[in-house]
């Protein structure tokens, strides 16, 4: 089951979110979703499972149009919001029926309770009240009131916040598993989560879309406005004129007598380096391009 976004734009008051956004996730997909602080991500799936309606623009779950607050869709989607409200005076087995009887009765119900707890590892904890609960498993809660009625789609916000690195490594397995045969949008800071479970990158910044590409990287370094050169000298140089280069955006020091330019994505700088070199009676020791991390692009595209 697919999720289309097409021109989706959100204001608050005066204020853009969203601006023009436009994207696809299909069925079999692990679409993670970055970006900084304030980029739209949570209002955007917000705006997916209904909670709040679009300035303009629409989302098509399969094809169909969906409309705010629309019961009928928010029976396909399983959404974790990334503070996970919950009933902290509620038990966990009471909190996780309460969520199942929206969905389904009986023998049904009583049978996606246990799956959901053996599946998420609350067993031990499904008698105790939420409020009871440590960070890492209240988020397993949150984890398993979004499954619990087996949905289509996973819209998940910051799943794995407050994990231990044991816990991490189980919600990493389940999103994966569920991946194969869900749709699932994943927003996460954590590079590392990206890298290990998501098939597809998509990248916003100030309401827009910066980048959208597959998971080796290759698509989304075509999005990158620069390059990345790394240098090492014999010695110190001065910075001010290695910054003073003719197509030098910036310059960082990443360790003794070692820089790393930025530059632009058709400039050769070698022949400039050489005569900097030269000029300051210096030795080049390594020169190279680097291959730029999902990290890095991340920085280049959202500073």
């Amino acid at each position: 089951m697919s999720i289309e976004i097409k021109g989706v734009t959100k204001y608050y008051g005066e204020q853009k979110a969203l601006d023009n956004v436009s994207f696809e996730v299909r069925t079999g997909e692990i679409a993670g979703f970055l970006g900084p602080n304030g980029a739209g991500k949570s209002t955007l799936m917000k705006i997916i499972t209904g909670f709040i309606p679009p300035s303009s623009g629409k989302i098509l779950i399969d094809g169909t149009e969906t409309g705010y607050d629309d019961p009928d869709i928010r029976r396909k989607i399983g959404y974790l919001p990334e503070n996970n409200p919950l009933y902290p005076e509620m038990y966990v087995r009471e909190y996780l029926g309460f969520v199942a009887s929206f969905y389904m009765k009986g023998k049904r119900r009583e049978r996606a309770i246990e799956d959901i707890i053996q599946l998420t590892g609350l067993g031990q904890e499904q008698n105790k009240k939420i409020g009871a609960l440590s960070k890492g498993y209240r988020q397993r809660v949150g984890l398993a009131q979004a499954l619990i009625h087996n949905p289509e789609i996973l819209i998940l916000d910051e799943a794995t916040s407050g994990l231990d690195p044991n816990q991490i490594t189980e919600i990493r397995s389940l999103i994966k598993e569920a991946g194969k045969s869900k749709t699932v949008l994943l927003s996460t800071h954590i590079m590392q989560e990206v890298e290990a479970i998501c098939s597809r990158i998509i990248i916003i910044d100030r309401g827009r879309i910066v980048a959208d590409g597959d998971k080796d990287l290759i698509s989304l370094k075509a999005a990158l406005p620069n390059r990345l050169i790394k240098i090492e000298f014999d010695r110190e140089a001065p910075v001010k004129a290695l910054e003073e280069i003719p197509g030098v955006v910036t310059v960082k020091n990443t360790g003794e007598n070692t820089w790393l330019i930025e530059t632009g994505p058709e400039t050769e700088l070698r022949p400039e380096i050489l005569s900097f070199a030269i000029k300051n009676n210096l030795n080049i020791l390594s020169l190279s391009q680097v291959e730029t991390s999902l990290e890095e692009i991340f920085r280049i595209l959202t500073t």
